[in-house]
């Protein structure tokens, strides 16, 4: 019998933030088509996802972890490095802050930059750096709409998101030769607490659908079949790639 090339029985993939809307989706993606899981995130908020996962038969880990917290990430990294083959890292966890740009504080800005980015680079070095010792890999990190525009009232998420797609291509260039393969997947608008106040505004919202081909809020159910195709053996030659899940936004 030929193996699909979706294939993930045998892989461990890291997965941040699972806790609800997108990661929780991609974790149960990936349980699915056959990986075991290690689910990395705040206290508590980690269970749920982890009786989803557990109920297809994965073996799941549930981690605690502030991705803002370095020193926690160096350690939770070396941690993982002795128990497990990490194959896939998903970098899912993210926040936003709402605010016009003139009232944007240091500290409200710091703590979007440090979980979006900052986090998600130091977390991938440190996990992928036995990835290209190995010669194989997979990160595949969270952009977003804004990695192309930039939004509004949301100076700090639009200047992340941008950060992340840079990085994407930036690794891409130095570990595509060692055969780990980086890529991002921009989300469009998704029925996501991040989305909350844009789906509660009659005026944003129909503006928003008015532009969208496919007519709907995306799910995150439609994000998880992009994560595990940039997981896969298919995409071993897609490499530095920003792919755009978004109803048709980025065609309009």
């Amino acid at each position: 019998m030929t193996t699909s090339p979706f294939d993930l029985t045998g892989r461990c993939a890291v997965v941040t933030g699972a806790g609800r809307g997108l990661g929780q989706a991609v974790a149960v993606g990936l349980a699915r088509a056959g990986a075991d899981l290690v689910l990395l995130g705040r206290p508590g908020r980690q269970e749920a996802t982890r009786d989803l996962v557990a109920a297809l038969g994965a073996k799941v880990d549930v981690v605690d972890l502030d991705v803002s917290d370095l020193d926690a990430v160096a350690e939770v990294a070396a941690d993982l490095d002795r128990s497990h083959q990490v194959d896939v890292l998903v970098n899912n966890a993210g926040i936003i802050d709402r605010a016009d740009s003139v009232d944007v504080g240091r500290d409200d800005w710091q703590r979007v930059v440090d979980v979006n980015l900052t986090g998600l680079f130091f977390l991938t070095q440190q996990l992928g750096a036995p990835m290209v010792a190995r010669g194989h890999g997979k990160v595949v990190s969270i952009a977003s709409l804004l990695s192309f525009q930039g939004g509004l009232r949301v100076a700090s998420y639009a200047a992340s998101k941008h950060g992340v797609a840079g990085l994407t291509k930036a690794l891409a260039n130095e570990w595509g030769p060692r055969g780990v393969q980086v890529n991002a997947i921009a989300p469009g608008y998704m029925v996501t607490d991040n989305t909350t106040a844009l789906r509660e505004d009659p005026d944003r919202s129909r503006s928003i659908l008015e532009r969208i081909p496919a007519g709907r809020w995306g799910t995150p159910e439609d994000v998880a079949g992009a994560a595990v195709f940039l997981a896969s053996s298919a995409a071993d030659y897609v490499n530095g790639h920003v792919l755009v899940v978004d109803g048709g936004w980025m065609a309009r």
